[in-house]
């Protein structure tokens, strides 16, 4: 008998599946699919043990939701730290701070932040706006995208930076006229003051990713694809463009994967973890997980390693992502990468040869060439070296800006695209005055790379955006800004449907993370299911923003 049941039900499958008969019920025994077939035969084999939830005949069901791209337990940090994410002036930003620090025994450090300098004028802010409503606690206030941070003075105190302090290669010390550090930090030079930052107890990594769980559950989401450690927090930019990267402590790294890994054996896990380490550690994984795990295994269904991440650039936002032409509102500034290619293109090689996916943060366009360069020898080396096998599943994590020549590699060459397409809805309000019209047609693709034959995947990128697959689907399907100042969508030829921009949360989701058990609802996959209120295939675009989640169900289990 089934232990769980969806009767009356209107069932997502991709539009090219062609599925017979039209099945309106799922049954499941524990956590698989075991019949996919009308409400008739799945009540037949029920009994008084099984949960039975009826749709109704309304909304929709679909495969449970993939966030291809987050930062998981930092996400989860940010539900317990002070938000200037709705910040709109100094002024608030000051009043939240200055009631963080009241709280606060004298000492402890006030993190998170994921301020917005756009939403008050696009000037930066600096440690003078705080250092007096904080005179006793350090500071680290990080923008919303994690490529630069504002420390008080207190901070700067402690992390020894003076305006004798050298610039960092592939990161800025931002100074005033006399050469005086403000505060505020960017990409590599966040090092500088992120290493002092305490790490969090056990206790406190634990609520951290019981909240988090439980804040993707009730938006739909069954598995995430988490970036671990690699946010301006943990001190894991890489050092000197990645010269001394062999050198750099990993154990934030490795302590964040600990949490995931003690809540899996408490059995608490009600999230599918998918986790990428920082490329430059793919020795200590391999040493120290992989080899030493049973049988080689990589994890299991809850909770996988085997994949690492880098970043070859910054952020459209900071200014810090590696173009080929200088920004339009910077006149010789061109943005930087924060990897040596050269360097990141042995590491891309050895962890592959390894056998660990790659996964590499792009977001410029001359970022996006070179990593999809890089890409295509190390794909081309290893088939020599290992017999031709060409599938790696490389991803570029953002592949946010791109020449128009570049958008075809990406189904040539395989390469997945990972982006968030809630990065257009709210970059786009001001992305226009950073790299100009022309540039701005080959931004955000995805339309373009999905009549190539692309693999697309999408995410939220959360904590820099909230994460939510229905956003991330009203944003690929609408591409409108959220100053609403283009309704018809910014360059409206790249919008997706509905259907495509499902797939990209579910069936494409899991071929890029080599899972063939997740993505479909069939018979035999794990029982991931989400049941929205709404059909949103049949809505109006404006409705997919207030649909619903009733369910989440992750293993045959529900967990919202």
């Amino acid at each position: 008998m089934f232990s769980l049941a969806i009767i009356n039900a209107k069932l997502w499958f991709p539009p090219s599946s062609n599925v017979p008969n039209n099945p309106t019920a799922i049954g499941v025994i524990g956590d698989t699919i075991s019949l996919v077939s009308d409400t008739e035969s799945v009540l037949s084999k029920c009994d008084s043990n099984t949960k039975i939830i009826d749709a109704k005949n309304k909304g929709l069901v679909c495969p449970g939701f993939t966030d291809c791209h987050c930062h998981f337990l930092d996400g989860g940090l940010r539900l317990l730290q002070p938000s200037l994410r709705d910040v709109k002036s100094k002024e608030e930003f000051r009043s939240i701070l200055q009631e963080a620090a009241a709280k606060l025994p004298e000492g402890v450090w006030i993190t998170g932040g994921d301020w917005d300098h756009h939403k008050w004028g696009g000037f930066l802010p600096d440690k003078s706006w705080i250092d007096d409503v904080t005179p006793k606690n350090p500071v680290w206030m990080n923008r919303m995208d994690g490529h630069m941070s504002l420390a008080n003075q207190c901070a700067l105190n402690i992390a020894g930076i003076d305006k004798s302090t050298p610039e960092i290669a592939g990161g800025e010390i931002i100074r005033d006229e006399l050469g005086n550090p403000t505060g505020m930090l960017k990409d590599n030079a966040q090092n500088l003051v992120s290493k002092f930052v305490p790490k969090h107890t056990d206790e406190y990594s634990r609520k951290a990713l019981e909240l988090a769980m439980a804040h993707v559950a009730e938006r739909g989401v069954t598995e995430v694809h988490t970036m671990v450690t690699v946010d301006c927090a943990c001190g894991l930019w890489p050092a000197n463009l990645g010269k001394d990267a062999e050198f750099q402590d990993m154990e934030a790294a490795f302590t964040e994967l600990s949490v995931y890994k003690k809540a899996h054996k408490d059995g608490v896990l009600k999230t599918r973890i998918r986790a990428a380490l920082p490329i430059a550690a793919w020795k200590r994984l391999k040493e120290e997980i992989i080899d030493k795990e049973q049988n080689g295994s990589i994890g299991d269904d809850w909770l996988r390693v085997g994949c690492v991440k880098a970043m070859i650039d910054g952020s459209l936002g900071s200014h810090t992502s590696a173009m080929f032409n200088d920004y339009d509102d910077t006149p010789g500034y061109k943005g930087h990468l924060i990897w040596d290619p050269k360097l990141l293109e042995k590491l891309v090689y050895d962890s592959s040869l390894a056998g660990m996916q790659v996964m590499v943060h792009a977001i410029g366009d001359y970022a996006v060439n070179e990593q999809l360069n890089i890409f295509e020898r190390v794909g081309k080396s290893l088939s020599e070296k290992m017999n031709g096998k060409s599938d790696f599943r490389f991803r570029i994590e953002h592949a946010q800006h791109m020449i128009p020549s570049d958008i075809q590699r990406f189904g040539q060459l395989g390469v997945i695209a990972s982006m968030q397409m809630s990065h257009l809805a709210d970059d786009g309000r001001w992305a226009t005055a950073a790299i100009g019209e022309e540039r701005m047609r080959t931004s955000w693709p995805m339309g373009s790379l999905l009549s190539t034959n692309a693999t697309v995947v999408l995410g939220s990128d959360w904590f820099v955006t909230p994460p939510s697959p229905l956003e991330g689907i009203y944003s690929a399907v609408t591409r409108r800004t959220l100053d609403g100042l283009h309704p018809e969508g910014l360059n409206p030829e790249e919008c997706v449907t509905v259907d495509q921009a499902i797939e990209a949360y579910t069936v494409h989701a899991a071929f890029a993370a080599f899972e063939d058990k997740r993505g479909l609802i069939q018979v035999g996959k794990l029982a991931d299911l989400v049941l929205l209120d709404n059909d949103i295939r049949q809505i109006s675009v404006d409705e997919i923003l207030t649909t619903q989640i009733l369910f989440t169900i992750v293993g045959g289990k529900v967990v919202y």
